[in-house]
């Protein structure tokens, strides 16, 4: 039976910690909790195609993190530690909105199931991580990612043109088939180029 009550403490939480930050003006990513009482909540500014993109800071967090110590003080809420942060370079996609908002960007998919006989020998029957670009399917209803299995080249190692000529891939998805999509974390120190 604790259980069960435990259960209803979480969904409370949740609901408390959404109103605070949407009322904020911020969209709510994620909640965790992980070990030594931490309470981990990701935030991350509205999206919409017409907008531009804005990126979470540090005087974000702070404001949010003022305001969830206070209502969760008063709500009684269990708690060792509070951190706000953004999502982050390798943020997760969950929604159908991220996936729209994150179309034309690298991402890494794991999926529920292996490939199997829907691999088609193109590649490995047991395959469920996949890194590719996140695209639209031609119709408009569903999600795909494409990508090419070039081989990696080591510092100073040249790769020769057979190698280099893969054939492109193409695997369509649904929400429900994925088990964990998220942002692949690519690095230019140089600054971020537009898409």
């Amino acid at each position: 039976m604790v259980r069960f009550g435990r259960f209803f403490v979480e969904v409370a939480l949740q609901q408390i910690v959404e109103e605070t930050v949407t009322g904020l003006g911020y969209d709510l990513v994620e909640i965790e909790r992980s070990a030594g009482g931490l309470l981990r909540i990701t935030i991350d500014h509205p999206w919409s195609a017409e907008s531009p993109e804005l990126f979470v800071n540090v005087e974000d967090c702070e404001r949010v993190t003022r305001q969830l110590q206070f209502v969760l003080e008063v709500d009684g809420s269990e708690y060792q530690r509070l951190e706000v942060s953004s999502p982050g370079i390798d943020r997760v996609l969950r929604h159908v909105q991220d996936f729209e908002r994150f179309t034309g960007a690298l991402v890494d998919l794991t999926l529920k199931a292996p490939m199997g006989a829907a691999a088609a020998g193109q590649v490995s029957a047991n395959r469920k991580k996949f890194r590719g670009t996140l695209e639209r399917t031609t119709d408009g209803a569903g999600w795909q990612i494409t990508w090419r299995d070039v081989p990696e080249a080591k510092p100073g190692q040249r790769i020769s043109e057979k190698r280099m000529n893969t054939p492109v891939h193409v695997l369509g998805f649904t929400l429900d088939e994925l088990r964990e999509a998220r942002l692949a974390p690519i690095v230019d120190f140089k600054g971020r180029k537009p898409r």
